[in-house]
């Protein structure tokens, strides 16, 4: 069910939400948080969709605010989706004109769920120092995601400047089965120490950066970071130690190949991770995540000094 509000206030969507609770049964008592999403038109219902995917793990009030025109008057337009059009959440968006645009803050309180935790997620471009935005200082959470702004690069660099405890980055989530996967093969005999790693991917993606930093960090070793030109996503990582190389490849979309010293090469699943999936892992914890914030603080940088940024180019 989709209802339109036009030309109305926040407490009218709050009172109209009631009232569909009260007239059709849509229950809210089981939502355990809020997520708000702070975006433009453009990416806004791939963004909603991301939302309501995630949500079937985390019932909870979606709240998009997508910002318009900032010419003109103020205005909000309201939208209210439950049912089979919003998951297992509710949905509110909210279209903000006119000089509303710059104080979204003031649309999304009323509609907050009381007593709930609140996640505030920039699907796209995100402020430089997230916990300093109005709708950011609101959450316990705050996620963005580097690897779709327009400069994921600039981006990488506001998120080491304007990290707070409580942010984390899509980039990073998108690393989890390669993490795991790279220490379950450290995990396996000889024990041996890894002296040197080396992580291929595409020249604009930030999750190659954290992974080539999170390496550096762990493992305490020098770390190349290869730029691959004509691709986008994540290649190959390569761990030398002195017994031979344990090797993760990549290269489709779904399959990559483990290849360790003595034994078979195994296929294994490591499909690239959409950002609804991203987005659920990321909302099974309220507590920061103090990782991200070492990769940010302490690995990128000793990957810097220990390590190397080399080219190359791939074809397909």
């Amino acid at each position: 069910m989709i209802i339109d509000l036009p030309s109305t206030t926040s407490p009218d969507v709050g009172k109209r939400l009631v009232e569909l609770r009260t007239q059709h049964g849509a229950v809210t008592l089981g939502r355990v948080l809020t997520l708000v999403l702070v975006i433009d038109e453009e990416h806004a219902e791939s963004a909603i969709a991301s939302a309501n995917h995630a949500s079937h793990e985390h019932p909870c009030r979606i709240v998009a605010v997508i910002r318009g025109t900032s010419r003109g008057s103020t205005r909000l337009d309201a939208q209210i989706r439950v049912g089979g059009d919003a998951g297992a959440s509710e949905v509110v968006v909210l279209r903000t004109f006119g000089p509303l645009t710059a104080h979204p803050v003031s649309v999304v309180v009323p509609l907050l769920l009381p007593d709930a935790p609140i996640v505030a997620w920039w699907p796209a471009e995100a402020p430089p120092v997230p916990a300093d935005d109005p709708v950011g200082a609101l959450a316990q959470r705050r996620i963005t995601d580097a690897t779709a702004c327009k400069r994921p690069s600039a981006a990488l660099k506001d998120l080491v400047d304007g990290y707070r405890p409580g942010d984390t980055d899509l980039a990073w989530t998108r690393l989890t089965l390669w993490r795991a996967l790279l220490a379950a093969a450290l995990d396996q005999p000889p024990y041996e120490q890894v002296t040197s790693a080396r992580v291929v991917a595409g020249s604009e993606n930030p999750s190659a950066e954290l992974l080539a930093g999170w390496l550096s960090m762990t493992l305490r070793c020098p770390v190349t970071r290869t730029k691959a030109s004509g691709v986008d996503g994540m290649l190959s990582v390569r761990l030398d130690r002195s017994s031979g190389a344990i090797m993760i490849e990549r290269p489709d979309d779904d399959v990559a190949v483990l290849s360790t010293p003595g034994r078979a090469d195994r296929k294994v699943a490591l499909p690239r991770r959409t950002a609804g999936e991203c987005l659920a892992e990321e909302l099974r914890r309220l507590d920061p995540d103090d990782v991200y914030g070492d990769v940010l603080s302490t690995g990128l940088e000793l990957q810097r000094e220990t390590g190397k940024t080399t080219r190359t180019k791939v074809k397909r």
